[in-house]
């Protein structure tokens, strides 16, 4: 989930006004709003198994820090806060509040993330994502923390799985992962697999 919505901006509520207009434009051609939002939430609930929509509402209520169905700033700026990383750039949480195009409540976070995974997220997410660990910028990260942080956070992968992601990553002289090349392979493919 990166970028959308001006939510933040306006804090975690919807003003009086903000929920005086939906109700206004709500009125006004009602069937067809709610046909369409049928149309798009039974569409997205049918691009994951049930077991799948289970991990994601899991996912939301994790971020959803103060339990109002609605992921606003202070929900991403507190989960990020629990995963250490404290100082996060307004602009940066707004920018993934903007990927919802307004209130992002459970079927928005959903619908966010089977867009997400009908196809890999583009080079430049990966890289930045990898940037996370290479606060000095060389292009590399640490595989023994990369590999603890696997191990032991959020979706925790099993000492198999890291090793077979290990074994299709480039590494430099240091063993240390060159993740500029590994988001090349991810986007790109392996030459090798070909």
């Amino acid at each position: 989930m990166r970028h959308k919505g001006e939510l933040a901006a306006r804090g975690c509520s919807l003003t009086t006004a903000d929920r005086m207009a939906s109700r206004k434009a709500g009125t006004r051609g009602k069937a067809t709003a709610t046909k369409q939002a049928q149309r798009g939430s039974s569409n997205v609930f049918s691009m994951f198994e049930q077991a799948q929509i289970q991990e994601f509402k899991e996912a939301f209520s994790c971020i959803d820090q103060n339990r109002d169905g609605v992921i606003c700033k202070s929900d991403l700026r507190e989960t990020y806060s629990q995963l250490g990383k404290v100082s996060v750039p307004d602009e940066e949480l707004d920018a993934m509040l903007q990927e919802g195009k307004g209130p992002i409540n459970f079927t928005v976070f959903l619908t966010l993330f089977g867009e997400k995974l009908n196809g890999t997220d583009p080079e430049e997410a990966i890289l930045s994502a990898f940037r996370m660990f290479d606060p000095s910028g060389q292009g590399v990260v640490n595989k023994d923390e990369f590999k603890q942080l696997l191990l032991t956070q959020a979706d925790k992968f099993s000492p198999a799985e890291v090793e077979q992601m290990f074994a299709l990553t480039p590494m430099d002289l240091a063993g240390n992962i060159d993740y500029k090349s590994l988001c090349y392979i991810i986007t790109h493919g392996d030459e090798k697999e070909e």
